[in-house]
């Protein structure tokens, strides 16, 4: 087996091509190679189809075997040797239609759009300041003064767990620090615990930001130290068009796996 892997601002992902494995269930293997501490500690595993002209397919597994979509992990995918060429690919990742973009230092998505994507009622009363999205996944944005001074594991896992969402949520805590420039952090499902950027969460916070700040262009700075910048165009219903996120991507390498980890 050749695990590919490569990084989107801080978060790292693993890549396999779905022709060349023997066992077709992605679940196996993100449970198998994801786990921090007992494998390869990645954030998400992706298979991928290869490229047959039209839009290029990749499906997404979390850590625990849950499958998600992933915006950071389908935009890194584009440093993959095999990803279609262009500047602009047409994309299914987790079957929502997504485009990747090949900038000159990065990479950017335009997040899933259309009926059901965008800001939505908050699904739970917070004590604070606070938003929930749908961008393929549920993201609940809380906003607070300082985002170093969370402990958020104690904060975020309620949040996360809470009954009141079937599936919980990911968790992100958002500090403006100027205008048009916040810095985020990001609890993150099926992880479980803080990663060091959230792609879909920084596309709610900064449908948000826009909705409340009226400014439609971003710098999100996540854990990573790795900023993103967003821009968008914002209905007065929530939903978004053209959230196009944009950041640093890198191929890290090739990993020989040893089979008894899925035995």
């Amino acid at each position: 087996m050749r695990l590919q892997v490569a990084a989107a601002s801080g978060n790292v992902f693993g890549y396999l091509w779905a022709e060349d494995l023997s066992i077709e269930n992605g679940a196996v293997y993100a449970k198998s190679l994801c786990p921090r501490g007992r494998a390869f500690g990645l954030d998400g595993l992706f298979l991928m189809q290869r490229p047959d002209g039209g839009p290029w397919r990749l499906d997404h597994w979390d850590a625990d075997g849950a499958k998600t979509f992933c915006s950071n992990g389908s935009r890194a995918a584009l440093a993959l040797p095999g990803a279609p060429n262009g500047r602009l690919v047409e994309v299914i990742s987790n079957g929502e239609h997504i485009l990747l973009r090949r900038d000159e230092l990065d990479a950017g998505i335009r997040m899933p759009e259309g009926n059901g994507f965008g800001l939505r009622p908050l699904p739970f009363e917070v004590a604070q300041s606070a938003a929930f999205g749908w961008v393929g996944n549920p993201q609940l944005i809380v906003r607070v003064p300082k985002v170093d001074e969370v402990d958020l594991a104690a904060f975020a896992v309620p949040l996360r767990y809470d009954p009141r969402l079937a599936g919980g949520t990911n968790v992100n805590v958002l500090e403006v620090v100027r205008p048009g420039e916040a810095r985020i952090r990001s609890w993150e499902r099926g992880v479980e615990g803080e990663t060091l950027c959230c792609g879909t969460g920084c596309a709610v916070a900064a449908a948000w930001l826009a909705q409340t700040e009226g400014i439609r262009s971003w710098k999100l700075w996540p854990s990573g130290g790795e900023a993103v910048s967003l821009e968008l165009e914002l209905g007065a219903d929530g939903s978004w068009r053209n959230l196009w996120l944009s950041g640093p991507i890198r191929r890290l390498g090739i990993i020989h796996p040893d089979p008894r980890l899925w035995a």
